[in-house]
């Protein structure tokens, strides 16, 4: 007689999960999750209020602020896929945790930079620190749901995001107009630009913190073995949603994956417990993860990582590229109508009109630059509300599609507005468009690929993502004064190309996390 008949108490990770009900537990991980996300969006798009403000400081020519720009999603390319690798053999809270120090500590130190070369070292390390955060915290989130309210909870994020975009600019507004000329130590000049990206970096350091009250994904938690510890972890949700005692948790055993009892003896379940600084721990953790990065090559992932990644490179190239330099051309037409009065002219004829290169301080930064980015994060408030309420029903693909190709048009459209007023009224379009999409494709993945590689593809997209960025920005830093016509037309082509891509997307959203 075998005692097969046990396994019928061993729930699976879904039935587990539902049992815990959606309560407050839940609430305060979508806080913390959003304000990762939040304070992303915060530390990628900083650098576009420090261009104009620091450009005296630094003496930047338009290829400096290129360089500038690129530097921190150079560190995102190189950072996304060693965070992605981190979280899937050393777990979710551990990565975020240290990935949001490092960002904070050297956002921080990059406060402090006197020089120009200084500076984009420690921006370079902003990039690296805040993209491990970005990659995680939606599989983090996401893990913690039931089929029921996953998609939709993870829609949300793309709310956090909005705010973030909103917020950066008031912050800027309040802060950078400040005539502040400290000196610390006879070496070190603080200007209000300073203070700005000190004050911004701060955020990272108290999220950080805060995590350290959260539990490790208990979905992960199973994947190594450890499903006594997940136990504890759900009976604990359940506690804190019902306010029932641990005890009553419907849930006595978890069920382990096949592969994990296959491998009990393997050194899988003690990944967690390897230490980097150990030659022969490393060796055991590059192995797994060369297995776990092969096995996103070939199928049955092979097809869904290519999309991705694809789709990542196209998007995320113009996204950031654009948002970046959003505030430089605004205050590029603020100039030209500042001297040319009401005389229409488009945003190319605007971009080749340059300071000579002894020129580098011109006029504070109008407090129009700061409210019409202020009016492009507004602009997101109806999708991001949009998004949570229809998902199901259009379906996260068609989603996609719909805003990357509107996104396209859009930005082919900036090479025919006439002023600065055009110019803002696209720029909303674009900016509720494209994050409308970067969320919902971050969505989308959480469901694409199993839990031990599902932040592993999410780093992997994001490192073509990043790279997209990164040649995006040289390409606009170096064309912007001379070729406008060119990156307007490379980017609208790189949205078209991934919104058709999107269409070749699985549906996702119907099942339980494999």
């Amino acid at each position: 007689m075998t005692l097969d008949f046990l396994d019928d108490t061993q729930a699976e990770y879904e039935q587990a999960v539902s049992q815990t009900k959606f309560g407050k537990f839940h609430f305060f991980l979508l806080a913390v999750c959003g304000l990762i996300y939040l304070n992303t969006a915060v530390g990628i798009t900083i650098i576009s209020f420090v261009l104009p403000s620091a450009t005296c400081d630094f003496q930047m020519t338009s290829v400096d602020k290129g360089w500038l720009t690129a530097t921190p999603m150079c560190g995102m390319v190189l950072g996304s896929y060693f965070w992605g690798c981190l979280a899937d053999t050393k777990g979710r809270k551990y990565v975020l945790i240290t990935s949001l120090l490092l960002d904070g500590i050297c956002g921080i130190l990059s406060s402090i930079s006197q020089i120009y070369g200084l500076f984009i070292f420690f921006r370079f390390f902003n990039g690296f620190g805040i993209t491990g955060a970005m990659a995680i915290c939606f599989p983090y989130l996401g893990e913690f749901q039931s089929t029921k309210y996953r998609e939709k909870i993870l829609c949300w994020m793309e709310v956090f995001w909005t705010i973030g975009i909103i917020l950066l600019p008031l912050i800027a507004w309040l802060i950078i107009p400040l005539e502040i000329n400290f000196k610390f130590l006879g070496i070190i000049d603080f200007h209000s630009w300073n203070l700005f990206v000190a004050l911004c970096a701060i955020p990272s350091i108290l999220i950080a913190i805060w995590l350290f009250f959260f539990p490790e994904s208990p979905k992960f938690l199973i994947e190594i073995g450890d499903t006594d510890e997940a136990l504890e972890i759900l009976k604990d949700i359940y506690h804190m949603n019902t306010g029932r005692p641990k005890d009553d948790y419907p849930i006595k055993s978890l069920k382990e994956k096949e592969r994990e009892k296959v491998n009990q003896s393997q050194s899988l379940p003690s990944l967690r417990s390897l230490s980097l600084r150990k030659p022969k721990h490393l060796n055991i953790l590059l192995k797994e993860i060369w297995e776990q990065t092969k096995s996103l090559c070939k199928a049955p992932h092979l097809k869904n990582t290519t999309l991705t990644c694809a789709i990542q490179f196209g998007l995320t190239a113009s996204y950031y590229t654009l948002m970046i330099w959003f505030p430089e051309l605004f205050y590029r037409f603020e100039e030209y109508e500042a001297k040319h009065g009401e005389a229409e002219a488009s945003v190319c004829i605007v971009s080749n009109i340059r300071r000579k290169e002894d020129e580098f301080c011109g006029n504070p930064i109008k407090n129009d630059v700061y409210w019409h980015t202020v009016i492009i994060g507004l602009s997101c408030i109806p999708t991001s509300l949009l998004l949570p309420a229809c998902i199901h029903r259009v379906g996260a693909k068609l989603f996609i599609f719909f805003s990357l190709v509107l996104a396209g048009a859009a930005t082919i459209g900036l090479y025919f507005v006439k002023n600065s007023e055009e110019n803002l009224i696209l720029s909303c379009i674009f900016e509720a468009l494209t994050s409308l999409g970067i969320s919902t494709v971050y969505c989308v993945m959480v469901d694409l690929f199993p839990t031990n590689l599902r932040v592993m593809a999410a780093a992997l997209s994001l490192t073509f993502g990043r790279g997209g960025a990164l040649i995006g920005n040289l390409l606009f830093g170096f064309l912007i004064d001379l070729h406008c016509v060119v990156p307007i037309i490379i980017f609208s082509a790189l949205l078209f190309i991934s919104g058709i891509l999107c269409l070749f997307l699985p549906s996702t959203g119907r099942e339980a996390l494999n």
